[in-house]
């Protein structure tokens, strides 16, 4: 669905909920002619490119705040996983009950230096990347992007260490039907995130929060790849009405996105098939 055509739900405080999740069936994580990309509500999302299985910031229990979505999987239903990728440490992105619940099916975590270091600690078996890194998983091909979420530093905690920019990151993914995006939370970076390559699918923040790129800055990075797939996220699962990066609404980038068809407001638990 789109921008222009999908029904648009309204929590009894007027915020905008995500559609109806759909569970996510067995089949899902069986191998597929293409590369399949399915939201899991919040910021996760599930990608299946010829049988090669990622979870990017998954998070699919234990979260802190009331929610607007059910999850469309139990993270003890994940058959398996060849990798987990988690941009950050905020628990709406590195969520550990979650990420313990799939230490047994998954072959290894990925993520910034820090956050693996909080995996380690944890029994998980993560790698630690810098930024411009690249790893491969089976058939693809994944570089390590630059973020700018240290918001932590705005508000510290007594004793809290510095965070550095390089503790967040986004991935660039390269698959065999194409390229997907996951910027992850970060500031807009101008001389990076309106400069790469263009994307088959950008995996799209447009919250109105100073932490995260800003409505505006998410319009200009959005019309800077104008052939791309917009997936939404990041809205429509948290119940949280005055808290800027969970309460966007997918009909406010409809009028200043170029060409507003490739908006795609997914339900949770709803397949996309790369470049279809």
């Amino acid at each position: 669905m789109n921008a222009t055509s999908a029904p648009l739900r309204r929590s009894p405080q007027g915020q905008a909920m995500a559609p109806e999740s759909v569970p996510i069936p067995p089949e899902a994580f069986e191998r597929t002619g293409g590369t399949v990309l399915t939201w899991l509500g919040m910021a996760g999302f599930l990608l299946n490119s010829r049988g090669t299985l990622l979870a990017v910031d998954p998070l699919l229990e234990g979260f802190d705040m009331p929610l607007l979505i059910d999850f469309p999987i139990r993270a003890a239903d994940v058959p398996r996983l060849d990798a987990v990728l988690v941009t950050h440490s905020d628990n709406d992105h590195y969520s550990v009950p979650t990420c313990t619940a799939l230490v047994p099916v998954t072959r290894r975590f990925h993520s910034t230096q820090y956050v693996a270091g909080l995996m380690r600690k944890e029994d998980m078996p993560a790698d630690g990347h810098d930024i411009g890194d690249v790893l491969t998983v089976d058939d693809l091909r994944i570089t390590v992007t630059p973020a700018d979420h240290a918001w932590q530093n705005d508000s510290p905690e007594p004793g809290q260490r510095t965070f550095r920019d390089e503790d967040c990151c986004g991935f660039w993914i390269e698959t065999p039907d194409g390229t997907i995006w996951a910027p992850g939370d970060s500031r807009l970076i101008r001389d990076h995130h309106l400069e790469m390559p263009a994307p088959d699918a950008l995996l799209f923040d447009f919250s109105d929060s100073e932490w995260h790129f800003g409505f505006e800055g998410a319009v200009e990075m959005a019309n800077a790849y104008p052939g791309a797939d917009l997936l939404l996220h990041h809205w429509g699962s948290v119940d949280s009405p005055d808290f800027t990066p969970f309460n966007a609404g997918p009909e406010t980038p409809r009028d200043v996105v170029v060409d507003p068809q490739r908006i795609r407001v997914l339900a949770p638990g709803e397949p996309f098939h790369l470049g279809s």
